[in-house]
């Protein structure tokens, strides 16, 4: 005898699996797509469609979250800052306990330096999106730049100068605007590496040339 299947419910399917973001965390799926779109292509890549589609939403929701794509890369920078903060803290947790103040106070500066273009070499992406265009340096900082200390890029650098001066290492009369002297050396080096003449030079050369750098910039301060 032949059954009817006409009646026989179809196997439930079950619902695939949301590969994008978990309900409530739409913004943060916004923000991680905007980072990975910096990381990939600079500044210029932070598309806030683009952003939209990798998280798997219309692009009227973002709007519930970023008013525009300025507001959407404004976050994407901060997150980049905070990054460029955290190469620095990696750098800095390296420096040895033991020495002169002024020796630890020395090896501190190095580490900034050495965070800064660390940063530059490895998430050239982000490093453009923190540094390049509009980027200000704000009376009072933002706390989403800092890194896991809450300190900016730009306040390790100084208090690694503030260090020297404590340390003897550096007069107080040559402290202020230190930073940008020492800064703009460093960049200098980093957009040299990642857009200028020294692009693609092997990385060992590049380090090389990065810690002959920080001699200078200790002898010069």
């Amino acid at each position: 005898m032949t059954v009817s299947t006409r009646n026989k419910a179809a196997p439930s399917r079950t619902p695939a699996a949301r590969s994008t973001y978990r309900h409530g965390d739409l913004h943060r799926a916004l923000l991680d797509a905007g980072i990975e779109l910096a990381r990939q292509g600079g500044p210029d890549a932070v598309v806030l469609r683009e952003a939209t589609r990798r998280a798997g939403v219309a692009p009227n929701a973002a709007y519930r979250h970023f008013a525009n794509r300025d507001d959407l890369l404004g976050a994407v920078r901060a997150a980049a800052v905070a990054a460029a903060a955290r190469s620095m803290e990696a750098e800095l947790a390296l420096v040895p306990t033991t020495g002169t103040p002024a020796e630890r106070a020395h090896a501190k500066v190095r580490a900034v330096g050495a965070g800064y273009l660390r940063f530059a070499h490895a998430e050239t992406g982000l490093f453009r999106t923190a540094f390049g265009g509009r980027f200000t340096v704000q009376q009072t900082p933002d706390p989403a730049m800092g890194g896991a200390t809450g300190l900016n890029p730009f306040q390790h650098l100084s208090a690694a100068l503030d260090d020297l001066v404590t340390a003897g290492a550096l007069p107080s009369a040559r402290r202020p605007g230190a930073e940008y002297l020492a800064w703009s050396t460093v960049h200098g080096m980093a957009l040299l590496a990642i857009d200028g003449p020294l692009r693609g030079t092997p990385q060992p050369m590049l380090d090389l040339l990065g810690q002959r750098l920080l001699d200078m910039v200790e002898r010069g301060l």
